[in-house]
């Protein structure tokens, strides 16, 4: 199974802290079945979220990068077919708010890419998508 990890989950996977990663993503992880990888996106997404509020993702993203090499998990550019699957993702009008784009591009690349994107931000299941896998 080719599996997406979401920015946090990616970070969780990454920094060795007993308890932060759900036990059954650490197996997923460490099955040598499964393909797991790591979005472009998430980089940029730490880099912004760092520039506007230092500090706030817990990891730079020239180390986040660098520890995702070391790991062995691969990288998945974001392309503009990536781009172009976000205007096929909808939420129903009484879903909660969700403004954040890093999460729109994540999914399309899953989507687009046939792989299962793991988070755990409860807002992405409103868009309904088979690919999201809440943890």
């Amino acid at each position: 199974m080719r599996y997406l990890l979401d920015t946090h989950i990616l970070i969780w996977a990454l920094s060795g802290e007993e308890g932060l990663l759900p036990p059954e993503v650490a197996q997923m992880i460490d099955a040598p079945e499964n393909e797991i990888c790591f979005s472009s996106v998430s980089i940029w997404e730490v880099a912004i979220k760092n520039t506007v509020r230092p500090g706030q993702m817990g990891v730079k993203a020239d180390t986040l990068a660098r520890l995702c090499g070391k790991a062995g998990i691969r990288e998945l550019p974001m392309t503009s077919r990536h781009a172009l699957t976000v205007t096929s993702l909808a939420r129903p009008d009484d879903a909660p708010t969700h403004k954040d784009p890093f999460d729109r591009m994540l999914i399309a690349q899953a989507k687009s890419e046939g792989m299962v994107l793991v988070t755990h931000d409860k807002k992405l299941k409103d868009y309904g998508e088979p690919c999201v896998m809440m943890v």
